[in-house]
C-alpha cells in the first residue's frame, strides 16, 4: 500500500491515507503503557492536564484513544475486537477523513464533485437492488429516511400544506399503517418527528388463521382502510416489511402494492431480505418491492462496513417537494454523506458485494439443513431457500396430552397444561440461546420473546457475519453445542414436575413457581415462625436457607445450587439448576427437607440456651443465698466471728457435708453434686435426643454422587438378594429349637457346632477358667 500511496499526486491525500494507516495500526494493536517524559515544566493547576504545555503528538494522541477505547491500563487488554475491520473497512473510515479534506475545496469544485459522488453512488445502489429510475437519500440514523418519506408524503397529499398548515391534518386526519410485527418504537418516532398526535398511527395484526404469522393481515388491513375512508380520513402511508426486525418474515408485498394503487396510498417497504435483491435468484415476495414507492436499505451492516450510513431509494417527480422534505439539500456536507459508501462499493466491486450477501445467505441455509436432523428443535422460518435469518427454539411436548387436545385447549385444565409448558420451555429458551452466545459468539446470535412463539434464538448472519467473521465451521460448531446441550434440557423437563409434586408432598416445603428459572425448581422451607402471608423479607427464613445452601453445595454433586429472593416477594429461596443426568429427586426433595429442618432445631437450640443459662444462674444465686442461711443456722453465730470461731472449730470441728450443684445443659435444670462426691463417678444426666435422620438410607456405590439413580440392574440384583436373605431369616426365627439346631448344622457341614451341646459348652468354660487361673499364678511368680 505505501507504494501506491508513492503514485498520489497530491501529497496531502497521500499523507492522509499514510496516516489513517499508521492510526489504524496502532490502535488494533493490544494497549500498551507509555512513560512519562521527565523534566516537565510546572504549569498552572486550572489547565486541564492534556492542554498543559506545547501540545500533545499524534502518538500521544493515539495512545490516548487507544486506551479509552479498550479501558483503563488496570484492566487486562482485550485479545479481540468486537468487529473486524479489514480493507474495505479503512476505505469507509478513510472517507471520512477525506470529506473533511474535500470540504475545504472551493466552491465550484467541490460542488462538481459531490454531485459527482452522489449519482454515482445513487445509480450504483439502485442497479445492484434492482430499483430503476429512483433517488437516494443518505441519512445517519436508520429511521430518519421514514420521517422524511413521510413528510415527502404528507406533501404530495395535502396540496395546501405549506400554506394551512397543520389545520388541513385537522379537517382530514393522516392515517399511517404499521404492522404488528414491525420495530419496536417505530411508531411512537414517526409521531413525535412529523408533530402528529398517536390516533394517527394504525396498528395493523397479523394473520391468525391463514399464512404466516408474522405477516400482515391483508383482508384486514382493506377493512381498516374502507372505515378510514368512510370516516372523512386520509390513508396516508403503509410501512410493510421484507423481513421482519423478529423472524425475518415478508409481508405479501404484491397485494399490498395493488391495494395501495387502489387507495392512493404510498407504499414503504424495509427489512433484511431487500439485500438478497443482489442476488441472482430472488423470491417473487421480496422481487416485488422494487415497485414500492420506497425503501430504505442498510449496505454498511450488511457488508460489514463501519460508519456507513443507510439509504432510502425513492421515486418522485417533483424535485421541489422532495427538497421541501428533506430528501434533497444543496449543501455539499449533506451530500457528502455518500462518499465512505462510495469509496467502499468500489473497492469492494459487483462481486464483492454479492459475494458477502451470498455468504451469509448460505450460512443460514446451511444452519436450516443441520437444524431439521436435531429433535426437539423448532424452526420458524417461511422461506427456506432464501431467507438470510433463522429463528429456532427448543420444545417438547407434554406426555400427558393427546392429539386432539395439543391442536385444541379448550378446557381450562388444558390451557393451564400448555401455559406452564410455555413458560418451562421460554426459561430453557432463555438459558440455552445465553449458553450458545457463549460457546459460539462468532454466530452473532440473540435472544428474543416473540408474543405468539415465545423465547427463540435468532441467527441472522446478514447482520453479523461481516463483522464477526462468520464461517461454515462455526455453524457446525453451533450444531454440535446445540446437540450437546439437548440431554440437558429434556432432562430437566421432565424433573419438574416430578419435583414439584414430590415437594408439595413433603412436610415444611413450600414449591415456588418461577417462570423465569431454568433449572428444576424452587423450593422454600417454611420453619415454624413463618409468615405465608407476608410478602417482605424474613431474616430467620434467610439464616435457615443461607446454612442449607451451604450443606447442599458441600455434597459436591452435579446439582447447582443458589439462593435468591423468591419470585414477586421477598423471602429467600433454594433455586436448583439444570440437571445433567437422571436425578433422584425424592432423595434430593428429602435431604432439603432434612437438612432445614436440623439447621432450624440447631438454631432454635442456641437460641433458647441463652435464656435457659440465665435462669439456671438466678436459680443458682437463689439456692446458694439459702445454702448460706442454713449453714449459720447449723453452725450457730459464735462460729461466725474470726477469733472465736477459729477456736471453736478447734476444740469442737463441725463436720460439715459438701454440697454443690451442677448445670445439666441437655435437662436445662441444676442438679446436686452428692452423688458425685459419694459415689466419685460423674453422673450421666439426661441422654440427649437423636439427631434427625432420613426414613431411609441409601446405598451409594463407590464414586457415585449424591442425587444419582443407580443402574436398574444393580438395584434389581441387590432388591432381590436383601429380600430372600430377610425370609430365609425369617424362616429360621419360625422353626423350633432342635429343628433350628438341625438345620444349622447342615447349612455348616464342615464347621462343628459347639453351641448346640451343653456338655461342650461346660467343657470349654472350666478350660477356660482353668487357663486364667494358670496366667494369674505365672504374674505372681514373676513379681
Amino acid at each position: 500500500m505505501d507504494a501506491s500511496l508513492e503514485k498520489i499526486a497530491d501529497p496531502t491525500l497521500a499523507e492522509m491515507g499514510k496516516n489513517l494507516k499508521e492510526a489504524m495500526r496502532m490502535l488494533e494493536n493490544s494497549p500498551r503503557r507509555i512513560e512519562e517524559e521527565s523534566g516537565k515544566k510546572p504549569v498552572p493547576e486550572d489547565i486541564p492536564g492534556p492542554l498543559q504545555g506545547s501540545g500533545q503528538d499524534m502518538v500521544s494522541i493515539l495512545q490516548l484513544v487507544q486506551n479509552l477505547m479498550h479501558g483503563d491500563e488496570d484492566e487486562e487488554p482485550q485479545s479481540t475486537r468486537i468487529q473486524n475491520i479489514g480493507e474495505q473497512g479503512h476505505m469507509a473510515l478513510l472517507g471520512h477523513s477525506l470529506g473533511a479534506y474535500i470540504s475545504t475545496l472551493d466552491k465550484e469544485k467541490l460542488r462538481k464533485l459531490t454531485t459527482r459522488i452522489l449519482s454515482d453512488t445513487t445509480l450504483w445502489l439502485c442497479r445492484i437492488f434492482r430499483y430503476e429510475n429512483g433517488c437516494a437519500y443518505f441519512h445517519e440514523k436508520e429511521r430518519e429516511g421514514l420521517a422524511k418519506i413521510c413528510r415527502l408524503a404528507i406533501h404530495s397529499r395535502y396540496e395546501d400544506f405549506v400554506v394551512d398548515g397543520f389545520n388541513v391534518l385537522y379537517n382530514k386526519k393522516p392515517i399511517i399503517y404499521l404492522s404488528a410485527a414491525a420495530r419496536p418504537g417505530l411508531g411512537p418516532y414517526l409521531c413525535n418527528q412529523l408533530g402528529l398526535p398517536f390516533p394517527c398511527l394504525c396498528r395493523v395484526p397479523c394473520n391468525t388463521m391463514f399464512g404466516s404469522q408474522h405477516q400482515m393481515d391483508v383482508a384486514f388491513l382493506e377493512k381498516l382502510i374502507k372505515d378510514d375512508v368512510e370516516r372523512g380520513r386520509l390513508p396516508l402511508l403503509l410501512v410493510a416489511n421484507a423481513g421482519t426486525a423478529a423472524v425475518g418474515h415478508t409481508d405479501k408485498i404484491g397485494r399490498l402494492k395493488e391495494l395501495c394503487e387502489q387507495y392512493g396510498i404510498w407504499l414503504h417497504v424495509e427489512g433484511v431480505n431487500l439485500a438478497t435483491l443482489a442476488l441472482g435468484y430472488v423470491s417473487s415476495s421480496v422481487l416485488a418491492a422494487t415497485k414500492c414507492d420506497s425503501m430504505t436499505l442498510t449496505p454498511g451492516l450488511w457488508l460489514g462496513l463501519p460508519a456507513v450510513p443507510a439509504v432510502t431509494l425513492y421515486k418522485h417527480d417533483d424535485p421541489a417537494l422532495t427538497l421541501i422534505a428533506g430528501l434533497t439539500s444543496n449543501k455539499p456536507a449533506d451530500k457528502l454523506r455518500a462518499l465512505p459508501l462510495w469509496l467502499s462499493l468500489q473497492y469492494l466491486g459487483l462481486d464483492g458485494i454479492v459475494g458477502r450477501i451470498k455468504h451469509a445467505c448460505q450460512l443460514s441455509q446451511r444452519l436450516q439443513e443441520s437444524l431439521k436432523k436435531v429433535d426437539h428443535i423448532k424452526i420458524l422460518v417461511e422461506d427456506e431457500l432464501s431467507s438470510p435469518v433463522v429463528v429456532f427454539r427448543f420444545f417438547q411436548e407434554l406426555p400427558t396430552l393427546d392429539p386432539a387436545f395439543k391442536v385444541a385447549a379448550v378446557s381450562n385444565i388444558a390451557a393451564a397444561a400448555v401455559g406452564r409448558e410455555r413458560h418451562s420451555c421460554d426459561a430453557l429458551n432463555r438459558w440455552l440461546g445465553e449458553q450458545l452466545k457463549q460457546l459460539v459468539p462468532q454466530c452473532g446470535l440473540t435472544v428474543m420473546d416473540l408474543d405468539i412463539d415465545g423465547t427463540c434464538v435468532r441467527f441472522s448472519p446478514l447482520m453479523t457475519a461481516e463483522a464477526l467473521g462468520t464461517r461454515g465451521e462455526d455453524v457446525d460448531q453451533l450444531i454440535t453445542c446445540i446437540q450437546s446441550k439437548l440431554p440437558v434440557l429434556t432432562c430437566t423437563l421432565q424433573l419438574r414436575e416430578e419435583f414439584k409434586k414430590e415437594v408439595e408432598g413433603t412436610a415444611g416445603l413450600l414449591y415456588v413457581d418461577d417462570p423465569n428459572w431454568p433449572g428444576i425448581g424452587v423450593v422454600r422451607y417454611e420453619h415454624a415462625n413463618d409468615d405465608n402471608t407476608s410478602l417482605q423479607s424474613d431474616p430467620e427464613g434467610e439464616k435457615i436457607h443461607t446454612g442449607l445452601l451451604k450443606k447442599l453445595n458441600e455434597l459436591e454433586s452435579d446439582l447447582t445450587f443458589k439462593m435468591g429472593p423468591e419470585y414477586k416477594s421477598m423471602k429467600s429461596c433454594i433455586y436448583i439448576g439444570m440437571a445433567s443426568d437422571d436425578v433422584d429427586v425424592s432423595e434430593l426433595v428429602e435431604t432439603i427437607a432434612i437438612t432445614a429442618r436440623e439447621i432450624e432445631e440447631n438454631s432454635r437450640l442456641l437460641e433458647n440456651m441463652t435464656e435457659v443459662v440465665r435462669k439456671g444462674i438466678q436459680e443458682a444465686q437463689v439456692q446458694l443465698q439459702k445454702a448460706n442461711e442454713e449453714r449459720l443456722l447449723e453452725e450457730g453465730v459464735l462460729r461466725q466471728i474470726p477469733v472465736v470461731g477459729s477456736v471453736l472449730n478447734w476444740f469442737s470441728p463441725v463436720q460439715a457435708s459438701q454440697k454443690g450443684r451442677s448445670f445439666n445443659l441437655t435437662a436445662g435444670s441444676l442438679e446436686s453434686t452428692e452423688y458425685t462426691y459419694v459415689y466419685k463417678v460423674q453422673g450421666t444426666g439426661v441422654t440427649p435426643p437423636p439427631t434427625p435422620s432420613g426414613t431411609r438410607s441409601k446405598q451409594r456405590l463407590p464414586g457415585q454422587k449424591p442425587f444419582k439413580r443407580s443402574l436398574r440392574s444393580s438395584d434389581a440384583v441387590s432388591e432381590t438378594s436383601s429380600v430372600s436373605h430377610i425370609e430365609d431369616l425369617e424362616k429360621v426365627e419360625q422353626l423350633p429349637s432342635g429343628l433350628e439346631h438341625d438345620n444349622l448344622e447342615a447349612q455348616c457341614p464342615e464347621q462343628p457346632c459347639r453351641a448346640a451341646d451343653p456338655v461342650a459348652r461346660q467343657t470349654e468354660a472350666l478350660q477356660d477358667e482353668e487357663d486364667d487361673h494358670s496366667q494369674v499364678e505365672e504374674l505372681e511368680r514373676l513379681r
